[in-house]
């Protein structure tokens, strides 16, 4: 059940082509403030694009999202984005400034099995690590909404299991939007599912 709480976000009769496909059509939904919402699909069937049109990074040809600007973002891409030469805690401080102390981040990458990996600079982590260090860079910033693109991709089952109990705890109540293909996910993180089909 969707709990009834204030509209944090719009998109409204959004349609995107790329190269002449039509990738989205006409796509409305309200996402609400305190509510996790998983967006699933088979693979090209819009779902990145989508999040990429919500947080104003890609233009949609028609329709609009509300409101455009005036909130607080953060984001795991499908791509890290980290600093490879800077350390994993150095990449997290990059968003979290003073508010949050060395000791809090190094717990924090504990949480998420990095123990000892706060002063390793990013070029020396594997993919799986790195993506922890990005998932926890978003995690700890300061938003008003978070969005994630398949952030647990690359895990190991074990991993991914604590790193996504980790996740539901910093996320409770919070407004997100999860791209995911799993199911697992879903069940676990989700408190509603939009099903994108490819057009």
């Amino acid at each position: 059940n969707v709990r009834r709480t204030a509209i944090m976000l719009e998109a409204k009769n959004i349609s995107k082509l790329f190269d002449g496909k039509k990738v989205l059509d006409d796509f409305t939904h309200s996402f609400r403030k305190g509510t996790v919402t998983a967006i699933m699909g088979t693979s090209g069937c819009g779902k990145t694009t989508l999040l990429n049109i919500l947080m104003g990074l890609v233009k949609p040809d028609s329709g609009k999202v509300v409101p455009d600007k005036g909130y607080r973002k953060a984001a795991v891409f499908q791509e890290n984005r980290l600093c490879e030469n800077l350390s994993a805690s150095a990449n997290i401080r990059l968003v979290t400034g003073k508010r949050i102390s060395d000791k809090e981040i190094q717990q924090a990458l504990c949480e998420v099995r990095l123990d000892g990996c706060a002063d390793k600079p990013a070029k020396e982590l594997s993919g799986g690590m790195k993506r922890r260090v990005a998932l926890l860079r978003a995690l700890l910033s300061e938003y008003d909404v978070l969005f994630l693109d398949e952030p647990f991709k690359g895990l190991d089952s074990e991993t991914k299991t604590a790193v996504m109990e980790y996740t539901k705890r910093c996320i409770k109540d919070r407004t997100v939007i999860l791209v995911t293909h799993d199911a697992d996910e879903c069940e676990s993180l989700a408190d509603e599912t939009i099903h994108l089909n490819a057009i």
